[in-house]
């Protein structure tokens, strides 16, 4: 599936709720299934600059694939990296890197975060395009 339908799902499941509770309450249930980050990377390394709440995120290539594993100590900010992980895991670094995220305002998602929370989303997808651009440059050079 590509960037474009995966994102394309989500906005359908966002749009099957009628208000934000209902929305916020299914950023909660993807933040119980996002799969459990080792925790040698819970350290102040993986940490996203940005994020008032703690965000771990971890980047490894499998292949030619870059896949990423997370975690939050708060729940909704969790089901937000969730969000952005079920797009870009799994993807070459270059997708990911030019990817452009539409969800993001397709559901509404950034002007129904408080301020603190939409920097950190801000922040989550910086960090997560550093990582692919880390990765592309190191593909590039072994060209």
């Amino acid at each position: 599936m590509s960037i474009e339908e995966v994102q394309k799902e989500i906005v359908e499941e966002f749009g099957l709720y009628d208000d934000w509770m209902d929305k916020y309450n299914y950023l909660i249930e993807l933040a119980r299934d996002l799969p459990v980050i080792d925790s040698k990377y819970k350290t102040d390394e993986y940490l996203i600059d940005g994020c008032v709440s703690k965000v771990w995120l971890h980047a490894d290539m499998d292949g030619d694939k870059l896949v990423f594993s997370a975690d939050s100590d708060a729940i909704i900010t969790k089901g937000i990296i969730a969000l952005l992980i079920r797009v870009l895991s799994g993807r070459k670094p270059e997708e990911i890197k030019d990817a452009r995220l539409t969800f993001i305002d397709d559901i509404g998602l950034k002007e129904n975060l408080s301020p603190t929370r939409a920097n950190g989303l801000l922040a989550m997808i910086r960090q997560i395009r550093m990582y692919a651009l880390a990765y592309y440059t190191k593909q590039q050079k072994g060209k």
